[in-house]
């Protein structure tokens, strides 16, 4: 049983309490306390269903709710003490409550074992976490599209392989990332609808032979159904899996982005400004200013990618129904979650305060023949084949290399004179600054797209506020 065997806490099969070493060695109450609202949620939602198929009476009932009511108050102003050797969360609040109440408080337990109650806490926890996570990913999302919107016709380079490739504006890249993050909130929300079944009334394995009404629990606790076999309900941590999977997923894309802010930040790209909050000094080099929070940032995506490694590994030789080993399924779930929840804060709060140096911009984009490739389609649409475009434009770079010139200072007219394809438009193309409002494709670098998409966007998410 998660954080204790029945056999333990119930009936007289043992003559003694456990070994006080074995006590501390299996308490899971240090971690799972946590869950106290979802499982003071399952219980009054028990016991209501227990007095409406006539189990226990109204009056036992009222009883039970005020009491567990009680005791949700006392958690939340701190007033209450925490026991280890009750073992977990559902004992602390079962002991507590029978102190209050006496003797009524023995019925709570009425069909239902500690293996599906802590199955249906902690579906009610993802549920409540993947909305908490959503919301903070909103956060950071808005800090990006107003980003966007600043930047949406600022030329900036965009990189591949860590090459400049082509120009983009800032905008279009603050806005990539606003994508990856919607992802994560798509994958939250789908494994929140998945965890959203009952297990309540499974029991230990196999059911129940009392007439539970397994439904009106599930409706009560704002589930879309009830688990559909006793067996899997218990030991199933799929939901709980998928959900760390979204976390670590989200954690993957702040790496990602807190890598661009670390790099771009650097002295050898200076594309963008961290706020000095958000940095650091050095203890020996009196001019440093280092991007510390973003490089922690991309160093606790770590934990939540081990915490995704550790849960699987987990869960992945364990034999049908419950086991004792998925009592630390939750160190992994709660470690995943607060750290992402942090990073994102964080992040949230850099996106707000970054700026862009656009002269450090121009310069990276006035070298490395980033409007190469506009040249190269040029020439397709007055109809060479792109792959021999292809060539006819990297021969007219390395010419120019060697002649230490760009495109834009060869002019149109020596393009013209090395490429006799070419027309008197190949001059819009000369000049990466340039290039991004030559875009046509939908979801292009385009500043108007850009700025479309950015205001998109904002409509979207106040929309979500509200």
């Amino acid at each position: 049983m998660p954080g204790g065997s029945d056999n333990q806490m119930w009936g007289g099969r043992f003559e003694r309490g456990p070994d006080p070493a074995a006590g501390r060695f299996t308490e899971s109450v240090s971690f799972d306390a946590r869950l106290w609202r979802e499982d003071i949620e399952g219980s009054v939602a028990h016991a209501r269903m227990l007095a409406a198929v006539g189990i226990i009476t109204q009056p036992e009932r009222d009883e039970i709710v005020s009491g567990l009511e009680a005791i949700a108050a006392n958690i939340e102003a701190g007033r209450f003490e925490w026991k280890r050797e009750l073992e977990d969360v559902h004992m602390n609040i079962e002991a507590a409550l029978a102190r209050r109440i006496g003797a009524a408080a023995g019925k709570l337990h009425t069909g239902r074992s500690r293996n599906d109650q802590i199955s249906a806490d902690l579906r009610l926890w993802v549920r409540r976490d993947a909305a908490a996570v959503s919301a903070r990913i909103s956060r950071l999302q808005s800090a990006l599209v107003d980003r966007a919107l600043e930047w949406a016709a600022v030329p900036f380079p965009g990189y591949t392989h860590l090459q400049r490739a082509q120009p983009v504006t800032a905008g279009h890249w603050a806005l990539s990332y606003v994508e990856a993050f919607e992802r994560d909130r798509s994958r939250l929300a789908d494994c929140a609808g998945r965890a959203a079944v009952s297990p309540l009334g499974s029991g230990a394995l196999a059911g129940s032979t009392l007439p539970l009404d397994r439904d009106a629990v599930a409706e009560a606790l704002g589930m879309d159904g009830v688990t559909r076999n006793s067996m899997d309900s218990g030991g199933d941590r799929d939901f709980l899996c998928e959900h760390v999977f979204a976390l670590a997923t989200a954690a993957v894309h702040l790496s990602r982005l807190a890598e661009d802010l670390v790099v771009y930040a650097s002295a050898e790209f200076g594309l963008l400004r961290i706020d000095e909050g958000f940095t650091t000094g050095s203890s020996v080099m009196p001019q440093k200013r280092n991007p510390d929070v973003a490089e922690l940032v991309r160093g606790k995506s770590a934990r939540v990618l081990g915490a995704l490694s550790g849960l699987m590994t987990l869960v992945k030789g364990l034999p049908s129904t419950y086991d004792r080993d998925l009592q630390e399924d939750k160190r992994f779930a709660f470690d995943a979650s607060d750290t992402v929840h942090a990073c994102l804060e964080l992040t949230a709060s850099m996106a707000a305060a970054l700026a862009v140096d656009e002269a450090a911009a121009a310069r990276a984009l006035a070298g490395g023949f980033a409007d190469a490739t506009a040249v190269a389609e040029h020439l397709v649409e007055q109809g060479v084949p792109f792959r021999e475009a292809h060539h006819m434009v990297g021969e007219l770079v390395a010419q120019c290399e060697a002649e230490g010139k760009t495109l834009e200072e060869l002019g149109a007219p020596g393009v013209r004179e090395c490429l006799p394809q070419a027309t008197e438009a190949v001059a819009e193309c000369l000049g990466a600054r340039n290039v991004p409002g030559l875009y046509r494709t939908a979801g292009s670098a385009n500043p108007e797209m850009v700025r479309a998409e950015a205001e998109r966007w904002k409509k979207v998410l106040a929309e979500r506020r509200t």
